[in-house]
């Protein structure tokens, strides 16, 4: 029997929400498929910190890449894209982008 998984754009919109209550802003960079497309979120902060979290392999929470320089990061994006091109990428702006928010974030089956 398959585990029921919410649809990827409810789920998407679901985590900005949350992050929005929590004192976060939260940004749609690209919209992938709607129903089943992985999310990517980008953490950053005013120090200029950022990080990707990824849903780890079989919905085992979440997974952080430490991401050392903005190219990096653009990188690391551009080749996500290349390969999932139903990929959503969400941003989001904290006080700390060091702190573990993967801790409040929920899974999608979650």
């Amino acid at each position: 029997m398959t585990e029921a998984r919410l649809k990827s754009g409810l789920w998407a919109r679901g985590l900005m929400r949350l992050i929005e209550t929590q004192g976060g802003s939260a940004m749609m960079l690209k919209r992938g498929d709607n129903d089943a497309g992985a999310v990517l979120i980008v953490l950053t902060d005013r120090t200029g910190s950022c990080a990707v979290l990824r849903d780890s392999a079989l919905g085992a929470g979440w997974e952080r890449v430490a991401m050392e320089t903005p190219e990096a990061l653009d990188t690391y994006l551009e080749r996500q894209k290349r390969y999932d091109p139903d990929l959503w990428i969400l941003e989001f702006t904290l006080d700390d982008a060091t702190a573990p928010v993967e801790t409040l974030l929920p899974g999608r089956s979650e």
